[in-house]
């Protein structure tokens, strides 16, 4: 999806497609647009998508679990190329203290009771009837295999 396509349709539909609101990656752009500024001091090479696409593959690629090889089909870019520019978008957001994580020490020390549950997954053998010599014929033919 391009940011042409996706800027007709309406708030309900953006969000269904996206998975956030209009005004979220409106400020995410933002963000975005400020983390440019910074790499283009050190110079380097202009991207072939603009910010938008690239949040909007980003964004397709959390929600989708699209591989890195489909998206970049669809974006007409490189597999790797994909690859960093999904990198980047993350690492920028996660950076900034709008959409950081809070920290663990700080999930420890707020009243919110988590409940968890586990899942044993691990992998184990399959129990199989024994061979016992009754089952085969107690004596070998000559001659025949």
């Amino acid at each position: 999806m391009k940011l042409k396509a996706v800027e007709i349709l309406d708030k309900e539909k953006f969000r269904r497609l996206t998975g956030i609101k209009r005004t979220t990656f409106n400020r995410m752009i933002e963000i975005l647009r400020e983390a440019t500024q910074l790499k283009k001091k050190k110079g380097g090479r202009n991207t072939k998508l603009c910010i938008e696409d690239m949040l909007l593959m980003t964004l397709e690629y959390l929600k989708e679990y699209r591989t890195y090889f489909h998206i970049s089909q669809s974006y007409g870019v490189s597999e790797s190329t994909a690859y960093k520019a999904v990198r980047w978008i993350e690492d920028s957001l996660i950076k900034h203290p709008d959409f950081a994580l809070p920290g663990r020490k700080e999930l420890l020390k707020s009243d919110v009771k988590y409940e968890m549950v586990l899942v044993d997954a691990t992998e184990s053998p399959i129990e199989r009837p024994k061979k016992s010599k009754s089952i085969f014929t107690p004596v070998k033919r000559k001659g025949i295999l």
